[in-house]
């Protein structure tokens, strides 16, 4: 059996809302604010309306590592690393707006 596996072009109706949901991360919270910004002032040119950045919990991994190669096990440094995050939520975005600044 066969079954139909083609898309079928589904517009909204009067009561649904399209959502395009974007998620960000970023080792550096600075670039991704500047990101969000950009990306907001895109979809606002277009006449979107924009829900956020909702900021996500800061995922954070450690490392632990020795100082030395062999002797001295008691003597270690910590390193970590920071992946920030921010959800945007554009509803009912235009086709232009996925585009962004092309």
């Amino acid at each position: 059996m066969a079954t139909d596996t083609t898309k079928k072009d589904v517009k909204p109706t009067a009561g649904e809302i399209n959502k395009l949901r974007i998620r960000i991360r970023a080792y550096e919270n600075k670039i991704l604010d500047a990101s969000t910004k950009q990306i907001i002032d895109t979809a606002l040119r277009f006449d979107a309306k924009v829900v956020g950045p909702i900021p996500l919990p800061t995922e954070i991994k450690k490392y632990t590592v020795n100082r030395s190669t062999f002797v001295y096990k008691d003597a270690r440094e910590q390193f970590e690393m920071r992946m920030h995050k921010r959800v945007i939520d554009i509803l009912n975005p235009s086709p232009k707006s996925g585009r962004g600044s092309n």
